[in-house]
């Protein structure tokens, strides 16, 4: 398998053709596994490991460790990368949403709207641009490259966030 590997990272697509040859089962496997556990289609599970995979192919050092089970652990965090990504991003059915598209806006909907004006006013640019990324779902390692951050900057944005709002509700 090794040298399958190293001839795959070299470009030779007869040899990348074995390797994912032999890696499919386990593969299938592991889409199939996260599908029933997440609910989620197993097809969209395994281009997304394929995906991890292929993807890591030509930076694998093959002199550490075991490179196949390297690129399976490639394969899952992508996998689980994007099972994380979907239940984010969940929307409501159609069938639910009021006549015309626009959602009613109830009195709990208005207050809650309301505080959260009132505390994203507190918080500086920087922290507002950190929560709004979040807001809409990206993980912190996305909203830092949206902002030309690292994600250790996006997670000390973060704390000061959570202490902003611990404050906030103390006062409130």
């Amino acid at each position: 398998m090794k040298h399958w590997i190293e001839r795959a990272r070299e470009g030779d697509r007869a040899a990348a053709g074995c390797l994912v040859e032999a890696l499919r089962p386990r593969v299938e496997r592991m889409a199939v596994y996260y599908a029933r556990r997440c609910g989620e289609d197993p097809d969209d599970l395994l281009q997304e490991a394929w995906l991890g995979l292929l993807e890591a192919l030509p930076s694998l050092d093959t002199r550490i460790g075991s490179p196949e089970q390297h690129l399976i652990l490639r394969a899952r965090w992508r996998l689980l990368d994007w099972v994380k990504r979907a239940r984010v991003r969940r929307c409501l059915p159609l069938d639910l949403e009021p006549p015309g598209g626009e959602t009613a806006e109830t009195p709990e909907r208005a207050v809650h709207n309301a505080d959260l004006a009132a505390f994203t006013g507190r918080l500086n640019p920087t922290q507002r641009a950190v929560l709004a990324c979040l807001l809409d779902g990206l993980t912190w390692r996305e909203a830092g490259r949206a902002l030309g951050f690292t994600s250790a900057n996006v997670a000390y944005h973060v704390r000061r966030i959570r202490a902003q709002y611990e404050s906030w509700r103390v006062e409130g």
